[in-house]
C-alpha cells in the first residue's frame, strides 16, 4: 500500500518528519518497506536563492552580454555575467549559486565558475524554464521588493517535497489500505505519546440533489454476496482532464490519470477505502441496476477487451438487460466513461470478500477494487464516500446530482461485541499498563465503550475491524500501540515445571522410526492436507468414500477441496513427479494427519463430534531395490521386502507378533496385501501391493507398494509396554521343523497364531521356510515348511518336553486347521 506522506497530514494533524512518521508506523504494526522522496520539481530548487543585482554593465566583448555583482546575503556579492535582455539593477532575481544543479529533462548540468570572453562567471540568474517553475524562457525571473535577499528558492516559492511510504499491509488489515485507514492508525499513536493532533476528514454538508431527472432503481437478487449497494447518477458532466492537484495525488502513489470521472472514485478509494464504479448512464438500459448471478457460460467482455465466461458463482452489476461489470473487479467494454459521456451512475457497495476472491482467482483478475473487497471493506462507508465522489463530481465536472441516494441494505452489519476484562489484558500484555490507558487507546483507534465497570469493558468494534472479534484481538490492538518495546523483560522468570507427557514420547518415537526409515534409504515427503476432490468422488476406491470426505466450505479450487482421508494419494503424486523425472528407484516416508466425517455421530449439541483426525505412517517403495551392482544381480522392489520394513518398524516400537492379529486386506486400493490389527480389534497397518487402477490415475507404469501405520494406534497398543533388561540365555534353544500339508486358502499367519496360542512361554519364533503347490499332492492342497525354535530361560529342555509340545502343536493344527504331516 503507497501512502503520500502530504495526503496523510490532511487527514491527522502531526509535525514529524516522513523518517520519524515511516518508524511510528512500523511500531504499530503497519510495517514500512520503503521510504521515497518524491519532488515536485526535480532537484527540489536546492541550491537556487533570492539575490539582488546591485550593479549591471554591458560586457566589453560582447553585444547581448551584461556583467553584474548579484547579493546572495553573502559577506562579499558575486559577479554573474548574463545574457538576458531584461536583466538590470536592483532586481530581485532567482541566482543558481556554485555547485547548483538544474536539470534539462533527463540531462543535468552544475553550476560551476565560467570564464565567458574574459570575464569570470561565478553563478547563473535564471529564466522560469530553466529552474522548472515554468515554460517562459523570453527573460530572467523578476521577483517583487518584498522579497528577501538570501532566501532559498524552495521556500520561496513554499515548495515542498513529498514522501512515498510504502506499506507492507497484512491480510488481515483491510482497514488500513487507504490514506485515512492509516491516519487513524497514526491519530492513535500520536495520543498514546502525548502529542497535540485530531483527526479529521472533510465533511459533507455540500453535498445536495440538484434536480431529479434521472432516477435509478435497483435490486439486489443475491443478498448472500452483494450485502449492501448504493448509487445515484449525476447529469451533464463534462468528461475531461483533472486538475493538477488531483493528477499528482494519484501519480505520487503510482496511479495513471485517466479523467476526471475516473479518478475521482480512485481518490475516494485511495482516500478513504471504498471502492467505486462509475457507469455512462446511457449504458444502464431500463435505468435500473439488477445485481445478480449469470447462468453458466455467459460470455463477457472486460474493459481490457478480453473475453470471459461468467457464472452462477460469479458476481455482476447488470442493466435491465445485460451484464455492465464483474462486481467489485473490473468494469465491462462500453460501460465505462469516455469523453462523449454526459451522465453517469456513481456506484459505492459491499461485496462479500469470498465471492470477489473466489471469482478474481477464477478469472484471473487482480486489480485495487478485489483486493480491497476481498479483504473486507467498511460495510457503512458506502453512503460518505459516494457523496464526497458527488461533491467532487460537481466541482470537477459541472455535473448535478440529479437523484436522491438509493441505498440497499437488507441486513446491515452490526459492530462486534467484545467483553474485555482488565486482568486478562494485563496478563496478556505481561505487564499492567492502566486502566485508563487500556481505555485511552481502545477509544482512539474508534472502539466505543459500552459499558465499563471495575473488572473491565464492554466494547463495540467497529464493522470495518474485521479482524478484531476476540478479547484477545482487542489486546493485540492495545499493544501495538502502547508499543512492543515497551514492555520490558522481567529481570525474575516465573515457570511452571512439567513432567514429559505422552505427546512428548509420541514426538521421541516419531523422531526414532524416522531416523530408522532414513538409515535404510528413505526420504521423508510431506504433503499438503488439502487434496483433489476427484481422488474420493469416484467409484473405484470405495475403502475412501466420498461421504466420509472432510468438505472445504469455500475451496480456493477443486485442486484443495477437500481434507485427505489418506496419506496415498499425496505420496503416490510424488512418486509420479520423481518417475516422470527419471527417478525410478524410490522409497518414501510421510508422517502426517488424516480426517474424517462420520454423519451417524453428528448432533445438533455438539457438531465437532461428526469429524475425526488421526495421526498416520505412510510408506512407499518402488522401481528396483538393487541395480547396477557388482556383487548383487538387479533386483525389483517387492511385497516382502515392504512386510520387512512394516516388521521393523513394529520390532523398534516394541509391538511383538503375538500382539498382532493377521488378515488378508479388504482394502481395495490394493492388488493384495494384509491388514494387521491389534488384539482389540484396531487396524494398526495396511500394506500390500497397490492396484493397476489406483497407479493408472497417476500415470504409473511401475509396481508399487504401499503401507499405512495408524500413529495413534501404534501409540495407543504400546502405552503400558515397559522396557525391561535381561541377560543372554545360557541355554540353547532346539529348532524343529514341520512339513504340513493344508487346505490351499490357508495362510501361514493362521498357523503361526495358533501355534503361540499353544504354547505361550517356551515357543519363541515361527518361520516359513518353504511353500510347495503341484505336482505329487492332491488338488486344492498346498505344503508348508515351518520351523518351531523353543527356548526355557530357566534350564535345559528335555527331549520329554520338546516332544510333548511338538505333540500338542500338531494335535491344535490338525483340528483347527485339517492340517497333515508329510
Amino acid at each position: 500500500m503507497k501512502i503520500s506522506y502530504q495526503w496523510l497530514k490532511e487527514y491527522v494533524d502531526f509535525s514529524l518528519t516522513p523518517q520519524e512518521t515511516a518508524e511510528a508506523l512500523t511500531s504499530t504494526g503497519l510495517e514500512v518497506s520503503s521510504l521515497e522522496e518524491i519532488q515536485a520539481i526535480k532537484g527540489g530548487l536546492k541550491g537556487l536563492y533570492v539575490g539582488k543585482v546591485l550593479t549591471c554593465e554591458e560586457h566589453p566583448n560582447s553585444d547581448h552580454l551584461h556583467i553584474t555583482t548579484v547579493d546572495l546575503g553573502k559577506e562579499e556579492p558575486q559577479q554573474i555575467v548574463c545574457g538576458a535582455p531584461n536583466v538590470a539593477a536592483g532586481q530581485k532575481v532567482i541566482v543558481a549559486d556554485l555547485g547548483c544543479v538544474l536539470y534539462d529533462g533527463d540531462n543535468k548540468f552544475t553550476i560551476k565558475k565560467t570564464r565567458l570572453r574574459g570575464v569570470d562567471s561565478l553563478g547563473m540568474i535564471c529564466a522560469e524554464d530553466e529552474i522548472g517553475i515554468g515554460t517562459n524562457h523570453d527573460g530572467i525571473i523578476v521577483l517583487p521588493e518584498d522579497a528577501i535577499v538570501g532566501t532559498p528558492a524552495a521556500d520561496y516559492y513554499h515548495l515542498e517535497s513529498d514522501w512515498l511510504i510504502d506499506i507492507d499491509i497484512t491480510a488481515n488489515r483491510a482497514d488500513a489500505l487507504s490514506h485515512y485507514g492509516v491516519a487513524r492508525d497514526m491519530y492513535a499513536w500520536l495520543l498514546q505519546r502525548g502529542y497535540k493532533t485530531s483527526l479529521h476528514r472533510p465533511d459533507c454538508s455540500e453535498f445536495a440533489v440538484d434536480n431529479e431527472e434521472l432516477n435509478i432503481d435497483v435490486e439486489i437478487e443475491n443478498t448472500q454476496a452483494c450485502k449492501r449497494y448504493a448509487c445515484l447518477s449525476i447529469t451533464n458532466c463534462e468528461v475531461k482532464e483533472s486538475p493538477q492537484w488531483l493528477k499528482d495525488k494519484l501519480t505520487t502513489i503510482g496511479l495513471r490519470p485517466i479523467n476526471n470521472i475516473v479518478d475521482i472514485t480512485n481518490y475516494i478509494m485511495m482516500a478513504y477505502g471504498q471502492p467505486m464504479h462509475c457507469f455512462d448512464a446511457d449504458m444502464v438500459t431500463g435505468h435500473k441496476i439488477i445485481v445478480r448471478t449469470q447462468p453458466e457460460g455467459t460470455k463477457f467482455v472486460t474493459l481490457d477487451g478480453v473475453e470471459h465466461e461468467l457464472g452462477e458463482h460469479d458476481l455482476s452489476i447488470c442493466n435491465a438487460e445485460a451484464p455492465m461489470c464483474i462486481a467489485g473487479i473490473f468494469g465491462g467494454q462500453g460501460s465505462g466513461t469516455y469523453e462523449s459521456t454526459k451522465n453517469v451512475v456513481l456506484e459505492s457497495a459491499y461485496f462479500h470478500p469470498t465471492w470477489i476472491r473466489k471469482s478474481a482467482r477464477r478469472h484471473g483478475l487482480s486489480t485495487d477494487s478485489s483486493f480491497r473487497f476481498e479483504r473486507g471493506i467498511d460495510p457503512n462507508g458506502q453512503i460518505y464516500a459516494l457523496k464526497q465522489a458527488a461533491i467532487l463530481c460537481k466541482k470537477l465536472s459541472g455535473g448535478q446530482v440529479s437523484m436522491q441516494i438509493k441505498d440497499i441494505y437488507p441486513e446491515p452489519l452490526e459492530d462486534f461485541k467484545v467483553n474485555l476484562q482488565f486482568e486478562y489484558c494485563d496478563r496478556l500484555i505481561g505487564k499492567q499498563i492502566g486502566n485508563d490507558t487500556i481505555k485511552n487507546i481502545v477509544q482512539s483507534l474508534g472502539i466505543k465503550i459500552e459499558h465499563e465497570d471495575h473488572d473491565g469493558l464492554q466494547l463495540l468494534v467497529p464493522a470495518y475491524r474485521v479482524d478484531v472479534q476476540r478479547p484477545c484481538d482487542v489486546v493485540e490492538e492495545i499493544l501495538r500501540i502502547y508499543g512492543y518495546n515497551n514492555i520490558e523483560i522481567p529481570t525474575i522468570l516465573k515457570s511452571s515445571l512439567t513432567v514429559a507427557g505422552d505427546q512428548d514420547k509420541e514426538h521421541q518415537l516419531e523422531n526414532i522410526v524416522s531416523e530408522q526409515l532414513v538409515g535404510c534409504g528413505f526420504n521423508e515427503i510431506i504433503n499438503n492436507s488439502l487434496t483433489k476432490s476427484s481422488y474420493y468422488n469416484s467409484d473405484s476406491v470405495s475403502s475412501y468414500p466420498w461421504d466420509n470426505t472432510v468438505k472445504l466450505m469455500n475451496p480456493l479450487s477443486a485442486d484443495l477441496g477437500v481434507m485427505r482421508q489418506t496419506l496415498l494419494y499425496g505420496g503416490l503424486e510424488s512418486l509420479a513427479r520423481n518417475i516422470n523425472r527419471k527417478r525410478n528407484n524410490l522409497k518414501f516416508f510421510e508422517l502426517g494427519n488424516v480426517y474424517k466425517y462420520s454423519a451417524e455421530k453428528e448432533n445438533d449439541q455438539s457438531p465437532v463430534k461428526a469429524y475425526s483426525q488421526e495421526h498416520h505412517l505412510g510408506i512407499w517403495i518402488t522401481g528396483k531395490r538393487v541395480e547396477n551392482s557388482w556383487v548383487h544381480g538387479d533386483e525389483e522392489s517387492s511385497f516382502y521386502e515392504l512386510k520387512a520394513y512394516v516388521e521393523n518398524v513394529f520390532m523398534r516400537l516394541g509391538i511383538s507378533k503375538s500382539m498382532l492379529v493377521t488378515t488378508k486386506t479388504k482394502n481395495n486400493i490394493f492388488a493384495y496385501g494384509l491388514t494387521q490389527n491389534s488384539r482389540n480389534g484396531q487396524v494398526l497397518v495396511e500394506f500390500g501391493k497397490l492396484s493397476r487402477c489406483v497407479l493408472h490415475k497417476f500415470d504409473i507404469d511401475n509396481d508399487v507398494f504401499y503401507a499405512e501405520f495408524n500413529w495413534a494406534g501404534l501409540m495407543k497398543a504400546i502405552k503400558k509396554n515397559k522396557v525391561e533388561f535381561t541377560e543372554l540365555n545360557k541355554y540353547p534353544s532346539v529348532s524343529r521343523d514341520l512339513a504340513l500339508l493344508v487346505d490351499e486358502n490357508i495362510e501361514f499367519a493362521q498357523i503361526e497364531e495358533i501355534a503361540h496360542q499353544t504354547e505361550k512361554k517356551l515357543l519363541k519364533q515361527v518361520k516359513l521356510f518353504d511353500v510347495y503347490q503341484g505336482k505329487n499332492l492332491p488338488e486344492g492342497k498346498k505344503s508348508y515348511a515351518v520351523n518351531f525354535t523353543l527356548e526355557d530361560d530357566a534350564q535345559t529342555l528335555t527331549d520329554n518336553k520338546i516332544d510333548s509340545i511338538m505333540k500338542k502343536l500338531i494335535k491344535n493344527l490338525t483340528s483347527k486347521l485339517g492340517a497333515e504331516l508329510r
